[in-house]
């Protein structure tokens, strides 16, 4: 099994920064990729980015593009997202989420294993 803790989530005014960071532990030669998601109550887990562990190849939302950049530490085994030019529509509970398989995969059911999630809220 892979634990996941995620942290960093906040406060913040719309156009401000927040960088979330997700520690993994356990069997984490079994990840070939991490990805950050999204959701608010009363609605689907929405995917947010993505990065292949080995490579470090990323990939986004179109809503986020250009304003939040995921990245990794091996040597840490982190991940983190970088979240600029936030707006009130950000505000969301933020999870990082693993997966086995190499697949640009956005269906919150390809990954194995989640966090806890992190609050993340934008004032406007």
């Amino acid at each position: 099994q892979v634990q996941l803790v995620e942290s960093g989530g906040g406060v913040v005014q719309a156009g401000g920064s927040l960088r979330l960071s997700c520690a993994a532990s356990g069997r984490t030669e079994s990840v070939n990729a991490m990805a950050w998601f999204r959701q608010i109550p009363g609605k689907e887990r929405e995917f947010v980015a993505r990065i292949r562990w080995g490579v470090g190849n990323t990939y986004y939302a179109d809503s986020v593009k250009g304003r939040f950049t995921i990245s990794r530490d091996t040597a840490k085994n982190s991940v983190y997202l970088q979240m600029n030019s936030l707006k009130a529509e950000d505000t969301a509970v933020y999870y990082c989420a693993t997966a086995s398989g190499l697949g640009i995969a956005t269906n919150p059911g390809y990954y194995n294993y989640w966090g806890q999630g992190t609050q993340v809220t934008v004032s406007s």
